[in-house]
């Protein structure tokens, strides 16, 4: 069953065109990798799809609904949860305060239930169902023993882990991970390797940048190359790995 639907998707920024007719499909369970040159057109792709950009053309469908131009925190309501390249956290909280924020479209509180604070029990209730899904992701991706630290007292590995376990405090069904392992020595990759996929095993789909071919090799089941904008190939690894194209295009330069 395909969960995310990219239909002939065009962007333009003032005549210059960065996608180009592109058409991808992700089937429900799979890490799907999406990789290419720099200036491919992979980040835009993905900001077209979290709602971060409007395609100038085309369609996005997901889970069987139309996103095409929704708000980004639309986007993530309705499950696709986005993580970035730059773990973007508060310094002076801490791990479980980060999660507990993760937590907020699960424990949305209007004006009147925050005024009434401990009175209302509706509200009491919302904030007990955070506490404890916050704990729960913590201790899913192997943060408990890090709780009460600081973000700016992590190393990358675990400030990269952080980010994504906020991502996956929202419940996500789809979760688009951009450039995971960016900066991380051998043993922190590996353990994000893990991580990424035991977060598929427990139920979600990922769609995932990255330019750590190694690491891309080992973790996806199938590839999209994009190049200049648009879709060069698509396949299983070792398609990808013997795609000609793909090789002349990308893979021969990451070689060198």
């Amino acid at each position: 069953m395909k969960i995310l639907e990219v239909s002939n998707v065009t962007k333009q920024f003032s005549g210059l065109t960065a996608l180009n007719d592109v058409s991808i499909s992700v089937e429900e369970g799979e890490i799907r990798g999406l990789i290419g040159p720099n200036g491919a057109g992979k980040s835009t792709l993905f900001k077209n799809i979290s709602g971060f950009q409007d395609p100038t053309r085309g369609q996005i469908i997901f889970d069987g609904q139309d996103i095409t131009g929704k708000k980004p925190h639309d986007i993530a309501s309705l499950g696709a949860v986005s993580t970035f390249q730059e773990c973007t956290l508060f310094e002076d909280l801490t791990v479980l305060e980060h999660l507990l924020v993760g937590c907020h479209i699960r424990a949305k509180s209007n004006i009147f239930e925050a005024m009434l604070g401990s009175f209302s029990d509706k509200y009491i209730k919302k904030q007990i169902q955070a506490m404890d899904r916050a704990l729960e992701v913590m201790d899913f991706v192997g943060l408990s023993d890090r709780k009460d630290q600081h973000a700016s007292e992590l190393p990358l590995g675990s400030q990269r882990a952080l980010s994504i376990a906020i991502a996956v405090c929202a419940n996500p069904k789809i979760l688009l991970m951009d450039e995971p392992f960016a900066g991380m020595n051998i043993d922190e990759t590996m353990q994000m390797v893990e991580l990424t996929r035991k977060i598929r095993d427990s139920g979600v789909t990922i769609l995932i940048v990255e330019h750590d071919m190694k690491a891309v090799m080992e973790l996806c089941e199938s590839l999209s190359v994009l190049n200049f904008g648009t879709l060069l190939a698509e396949g299983s690894c070792d398609e990808i790995r013997q795609n000609e194209e793909v090789i002349n295009a990308y893979l021969g330069s990451m070689n060198k």
